[in-house]
């Protein structure tokens, strides 16, 4: 049947070439622009991924941002730490050369002395001046604050790191379980009988030999062995039951914990025996201390000597406790504040942060309640150089460079082992999150090419087969002629 009023083929031709187009301008929108996904409509789940995974690629990008700013902050305190250690070594040699006094004049031990102020005026003016984009670093700005510390029983507190997160403080209870020993051995007589006597007194710090006549005093014995005790690492006492029936004397080392020990022995060149016991009772010629026992926050912890040294994901801590806490013995403080918190995660939670405590190294803050601080050894301090007191000095400063020394240390590995480490990690995570999201929204140009040369053509055909339907009504007039 012919018809001239409705061409079906016409219209069937113009759907088909409509839709050619459409698919060519789509292709040429996908190759312009490089994506796959322009608009929701696209590829309405896809687009939902892709934003999702572009949210998460930015937010992977500032934690690199922030883990590399926190990595230049501790590069800062750790550079400007390393030039306090400098100062110290130097102090610790000048300390060194005033003890040579029958070699030294007055006026040379007082020059050592004026150098030694200088180097700890330069410590703290380091540590007031070093700072990262207006943040002070090591005038205890970046310290925990902490209260309720009982001084009586924590002797020195160094916390390293701790996490409150939505809390406004942390609480930190210790319960002693047993406390730490020193080495012990005791001698029970009045004095030495039998003959003269040659002992060796040792401990993990040193060894002397001593010589006794027999009627030896336990006074003189006592007297003895304290006089090298700097040396030996043991200190003696007179024993008694406090009824004057037992007399003796007591040997203890220096040091507390299970590192720590002292031996007492008579050499066979001896005339007579020397025999000593331990605490029990028991004949021996050795005793070894024994480190304390706590629980920190209801965990057990084996401490060094009287130290404990916590670090868990909360907390990271260094604890010294007094001789006496031990079993019955409490203690309780609170974390309230301060430290760096920094985030280096994509997510602001508690797991993807992490917070560093850097103490002040201002002189006065340097050194321990037992040994003094460094500002002691300056000119009309209790161990200064032209006072004599190199020995104090000696301790103090060694004291203080280890501390400067255990800082560094924990920053560098906070550094390396926390920052670095996540910055590869982070960056890897990119990587791979970046990759997915290109899979979903990019456009894949060997695909849409071949789409375009299709379009391209069904185009050209459809308008072709367009021009033809059009055409074909006329055939009608071959009937009216």
């Amino acid at each position: 049947m012919t018809r001239i009023n409705t061409n079906v083929p016409a219209l069937t031709a113009q759907a088909h070439l409509g839709r050619a187009n459409g698919d060519l301008n789509a292709t040429l929108q996908r190759l312009s622009s490089g994506l796959r996904i322009i608009r929701g409509a696209d590829d309405p789940a896809g687009l939902i991924a892709s934003e999702t995974l572009r949210s998460e690629m930015s937010s992977i990008s500032q934690a690199i941002d922030n883990t590399q700013r926190a990595s230049n902050v501790i590069a800062t305190a750790e550079g400007a730490l390393a030039e306090v250690a400098a100062l110290l070594v130097n102090i610790k040699e000048l300390t060194v050369e005033a003890a040579n006094e029958g070699a030294l004049s007055r006026e040379e031990i007082e020059a050592n002395q004026l150098q030694v102020d200088s180097a700890i005026d330069s410590i703290t003016r380091i540590a007031n001046a070093t700072t990262f984009a207006g943040q002070p670093l090591l005038n205890g700005n970046l310290a925990y604050v902490t209260s309720g510390v009982d001084s009586t029983k924590v002797k020195a507190l160094d916390i390293y790191g701790a996490q409150l997160g939505s809390q406004a403080y942390l609480d930190v209870a210790v319960s002693g379980v047993s406390a730490a020993e020193r080495g012990y051995l005791e001698y029970q007589g009045n004095s030495v009988t039998g003959g003269n006597v040659t002992i060796e007194v040792a401990s993990n710090r040193g060894v002397e030999v001593f010589n006794f006549v027999s009627g030896t005093t336990d006074d003189n014995i006592v007297a003895a062995i304290n006089a090298v005790s700097d040396a030996t690492g043991v200190t003696s006492t007179i024993l008694s039951d406090g009824g004057g029936t037992l007399s003796g004397v007591i040997f203890r080392s220096a040091d507390y914990g299970s590192d720590a020990f002292v031996s007492v022995r008579a050499l066979p060149s001896s005339g007579t025996t020397f025999t000593v016991k331990d605490a029990g009772g028991t004949t021996t010629q050795r005793d070894i201390g024994s480190d304390i026992t706590v629980t920190v926050n209801g965990a057990s912890t084996v401490g060094t000597g009287s130290e404990i040294i916590l670090n868990t994901t909360s907390l990271d801590m260094k604890l010294k406790l007094d001789a006496t806490f031990g079993a019955g013995s409490s203690t309780s403080f609170a974390v309230t504040g301060g430290g760096a918190m920094f985030q280096i995660g994509p997510h602001i939670n508690f797991a993807e942060q992490v917070s560093v405590g850097i103490k002040s190294v201002i002189a006065s803050r340097l050194g321990s309640i037992e040994n003094g601080f460094l500002n002691e050894i300056a000119t009309g301090g209790s161990a200064s150089l032209v006072g004599g007191n190199t020995s104090s000095a000696s301790d103090i400063i060694e004291e203080c460079i280890e501390q400067i020394s255990v800082l560094r240390g924990r920053l560098g590995a906070f550094e390396c082992n926390t920052l670095d480490t996540n910055i590869n990690s982070l960056q890897i995570t990119l990587e791979n999150v970046t990759a997915s999201e290109s899979a979903i929204r990019d456009a894949d140009f060997a695909v849409e090419t071949s789409n375009l040369t299709r379009s391209q053509i069904l185009v050209n055909v459809g308008t072709s087969v367009l021009a033809l339907a059009n055409q074909t009504p006329q055939s009608v007039l071959a009937l009216l002629q």
